[in-house]
């Protein structure tokens, strides 16, 4: 480290990197923290990034990985970012840190996600400097998605997107404490893809030792078997008259990729062979492939792996709701769509009549919802404080059921509501379509509540509430006045419903 000015300079391993002050904090910007996965490298795990002579300007975010956005990209990410350095230098850090001379601060690391096809650390809702305001450094980076993260091809390890977080991880500890950062308190936090990219992490034998603590924000219940991605990969690149190789997949652009991908998103549906996975908005999860993820995680848990690890997991009331209302069904679900959501996201064969026993005053847009949201997001969730209790595991369950306000109403506490709250970042990204404008005073209300957990977390261990057990299933709600507090787990319904249905992992059906 060096000099507290404008410009603050801190010197790693591979050359010296000069920052910016901005909103109270010294951030840095674009670092790499692996080489370009290009030409020799594409498809392939992530190599030391080369070293660098002067002083590298730390000063704009690297250019984002390829990907496919599900709809319109969000605010701002059409436009493009500025380049400073290597136009594929998709693999960097950034870091926000209160004090770049101090020594000891609490490291908060963010795993973006994206349903696993998309999202980059640039995302002007994932700005770290109200946590690291906190007393915490916090580092966002990115990893590859899509195809090129998670497409299972011949001659390229399985789950690149991991080993890039792995990649990461590694950075951390070797560099962190040159921004005032401890690097034996690391916790991780991610939410969605990311959350399951932690749950990931928690099962891998590479990540082990490289955090001290986890937080996972609605974990999605989709892992693939390697035949199933297999198969994934080979519908995929069809069109373009390749095999799902590494080798054959070389020399063809990201671009003639990506929209391959697009032909797959319009005919996923038809694809009855892949069971779930055609009714979900992406065709790429993280693969068991017994190496680099050698079980489930909610098995390996359960097993006792990160027994000494502990976790922050959780997800909001009504997750699908985002889904339900981007895709235009708000107020147009029928009986016939409720039953089909159900048969296809219920627990088992009878899970249509399962569900309607479950939810006897459920209309049929609450039960298409719920189905949605249990199997995807809930269910994942508190089966993995369950697990890792079971293996020995120390457990904070939490659900945020404070709704969205803005959309009339119509969101309520929905898919990724968490995210600008955890943040505090409140008119920025994804914030002003789930807040309005201006955020009210509860949205502030509830993102202090959020942040202060987390960041406690970070500090001490310790979120603010007791841990998860079986008998008392003590569970933190995140809401104003008496709605939040501690309480037993509230979606009883849900739990009891899939109770005899653990998560298991995808395969490819008939």
């Amino acid at each position: 480290m060096s000099e507290q000015t404008p410009s603050p300079v801190v010197r790693l391993r591979a050359g010296a990197v000069r920052g910016r002050t901005e909103h109270g904090t010294s951030v840095f910007r674009g670092i790499p923290f692996a080489a370009p996965p290009v030409g020799a490298l594409r498809f392939q795990a992530p190599r030391p990034a080369p070293p660098w002579e002067g002083v590298r300007e730390a000063d704009v975010f690297g250019p984002p990985p390829p990907q496919a956005w599900m709809g319109p990209p969000p605010p701002g990410a059409a436009a493009g970012l500025p380049v400073r350095h290597d136009a594929s230098d998709w693999l960097t850090v950034n870091v926000w840190t209160p004090d770049p001379g101090a020594g000891g601060l609490p490291v908060l690391v963010w795993v973006y996600g994206g349903a696993y096809r998309m999202g980059s650390a640039a995302e002007p809702g994932y700005d770290g400097s109200a946590l690291a305001r906190s007393g915490a450094v916090v580092v966002t980076a990115n990893h590859r998605v899509g195809i090129e993260g998670y497409a299972e091809l011949e001659g390229a390890p399985a789950n690149r997107a991991l080993l890039d977080l792995v990649a990461t991880l590694r950075w951390v500890q070797e560099e962190i404490a040159a921004f005032g950062g401890d690097p034996a308190r690391v916790t991780v936090f991610g939410e969605s893809a990311g959350a399951g990219a932690i749950a990931s992490l928690l099962a891998m034998p590479a990540a082990a030792g490289l955090f001290a603590q986890a937080v996972a924000q609605s974990v999605p219940g989709t892992f693939f078997t390697p035949a199933l991605a297999r198969d994934v990969s080979a519908e995929l690149v069809a069109p373009l008259g390749r095999a799902p190789s590494a080798a054959a997949l070389a020399d063809v652009p990201p671009a003639d990729l990506l929209a391959a991908l697009a032909q797959l998103d319009r005919r996923m549906a038809t694809l009855a062979r892949w069971g779930l996975v055609a009714h979900t908005p992406t065709p790429f999860s993280p693969v068991v492939d017994g190496e680099v993820l050698p079980r489930d995680p909610w098995t390996a848990l359960a097993a006792g792996a990160a027994r000494d690890v502990p976790l922050v997991v959780g997800h909001n009331r009504d997750e699908w709701r985002l889904f339900l209302t981007l895709d235009g069904l708000a107020g147009r679900v029928t009986e016939e769509m409720a039953a089909e959501s159900a048969a296809v996201f219920g627990p088992g064969p009878d899970a249509g009549a399962r569900v309607r026993a479950a939810f006897p005053e459920a209309d049929a847009e609450e039960r298409y919802v719920l189905a949605r949201s249990d199997r995807m997001f809930r269910v994942p969730s508190l089966h993995l404080a369950t697990a890792h209790t079971a293996g020995g595991g120390r457990s904070h369950l939490y659900e945020l059921t404070w709704p969205a306000p803005a959309a009339g109403g119509v969101l309520g506490a929905c898919h990724a509501l968490d995210v600008p709250l955890v943040f505090g970042v409140l008119d920025q990204g994804l914030a002003p379509m789930l807040l309005g404008t201006p955020p009210p005073a509860e949205a502030v209300d509830v993102s202090a509540q959020l942040q202060t957990a987390w960041t406690a977390f970070a500090r001490d261990g310790d979120p603010g509430w007791p841990a998860h057990d079986e008998d008392r299933q003590l569970t933190r709600l995140f809401d104003v006045g008496e709605r939040g507090g501690v309480r037993a787990y509230p979606e009883q319904a849900s739990r009891r419903l899939w109770a005899d249905r653990p998560v298991g992992v995808l395969d490819l059906v008939g």
